[in-house]
């Protein structure tokens, strides 16, 4: 039995991190009924496409059974509460004030069902002056802190390669989502969630905290090294680079009798993690020295036999190819009602030495519209017919 198994979930979001947040649920045992407009969510408009699949819809809405209703009409809001009734969660992602609106906020739901979990998640939360700006991963780096202390030293700021304020955001919207189950298993009572993608971002920049919240430091962009601990970076091979983590004295002593150097840890420059820092560029030097001077597989063989801790750079298909990954069962593939089968990323965590994952690919447009209103809101076979021919249900 998986760990979400039994709990039903209303997913009114679109694009990544409600999605993402719903996908994460799904992989756990959760029923998630995907409510989508008769257009479907934007994210089945946007490629890369495989047979006319979206790839990210496909990856990020593994495990769903899809619904569309007209919500415009007043019979499909109407159905769209019916079905809310039915479910422990509902999540969303309108912009702040759009579920109000139409009828679906979390007053109106919880009011008719005061043990729902109601979450949203929106870029900068549902109170605050920022409340109505685009929620845009992009606009949320920017604003975060984390594009200015990310980029090469001296640089402009860089985005990171991925979406990562929306992903953050569904992931703590699926944290506190399972959190404010337990508190219902508990007390019987619901729980209203508001998640930010701006304050799920800026929670993580804990290096960042420490630099100015302690050292009173505005970070700088310190480019793939660590910007308080040294050796900790990239360092140029024969044939690419090679990533080395040093942090405590013993692994710094290995690393100077490795290069040819044991008596840089006398050296007053290099003595603490604090005096290599300020030193980096003269320590860098030296330890590509001797990296320069090896392929990366010399480098890391003779790293690895130091017991220092280091990396190669991989790409996405290195990453994805290699023993490790495949062993882990990172990369699965769910069977898909066009494609066959579809390959997906689920959740990470093992359980009791299992990996819980959606048991089916992401649903067809519609596709479980049917069954939905049966099950849920009683609806017969010539209700069915009439939803259609009034544009209610696709």
């Amino acid at each position: 039995m998986k760990p979400l198994e039994g709990i039903r979930v209303l997913d009114l979001t679109r694009v990544l991190a409600g999605p993402y947040c719903t996908a994460l649920l799904a992989d756990l045992g959760a029923e998630i009924i995907k409510l989508e407009p008769p257009r479907g969510d934007d994210y089945r408009h946007i490629g890369p496409f495989n047979e006319g699949e979206s790839a990210l819809f496909t990856l990020n809405n593994r495990g769903k059974k899809s619904i569309a209703l007209n919500l415009k009409d007043p019979e499909g809001l109407r159905l769209a509460r019916a079905i809310a009734a039915g479910c422990d969660v509902v999540v969303e992602n309108f912009r702040p004030g759009v579920a109000e609106k139409i009828g679906l906020g979390p007053e109106r739901l919880r009011g008719d069902h005061p043990g729902l979990v109601y979450c949203s998640i929106s870029g900068f939360g549902q109170t605050g002056p920022f409340r109505d700006l685009p929620a845009y991963d992009l606009v949320v780096q920017a604003m975060s802190g984390l594009m200015a202390a990310t980029g090469e030293e001296g640089g402009a700021p860089l985005k990171t390669g991925e979406s990562i304020a929306d992903l953050m955001g569904g992931l703590f919207g699926s944290w506190a989502i399972m959190a404010a189950l337990v508190q219902k298993a508990r007390s019987g009572q619901g729980a209203t969630l508001d998640v930010a993608m701006y304050d799920a971002l800026f929670s993580l920049l804990t290096t960042s905290h420490a630099q100015y919240l302690y050292g009173g430091e505005t970070p700088q962009r310190v480019g793939n090294r660590h910007p308080l601990s040294t050796p900790f970076g990239c360092f140029a091979t024969q044939d690419g680079q090679v990533v080395i983590a040093v942090l405590t004295p013993a692994q710094f002593a290995r690393l100077a009798e490795l290069i040819g150097q044991p008596d840089l840890p006398q050296d007053s420059r290099f003595a603490t993690d604090e005096a290599r820092t300020t030193h980096e560029p003269e320590l860098k030097a030296m330890i590509e020295g001797w990296s320069r001077a090896r392929s990366t597989e010399a480098a890391m063989t003779a790293l690895a036999e130091a017991q220092l801790p280091s990396a190669p750079i991989w790409d996405i298909a290195q990453a994805s190819a290699s023993e490790h990954a495949q062993s882990r069962e990172l990369i699965a593939h769910l069977p898909h009602d066009v494609l066959g089968h579809a390959a997906v990323v689920a959740q990470p965590v093992r359980f009791d030495d299992e990996k819980p994952a959606a048991r089916v690919s992401a649903p067809g447009l519609g596709a479980d519209g049917e069954s939905i209103l049966r099950d849920l809101c009683g609806v017969d076979a010539a209700e069915l017919d009439d939803l259609r021919k009034a544009g209610v249900l696709t």
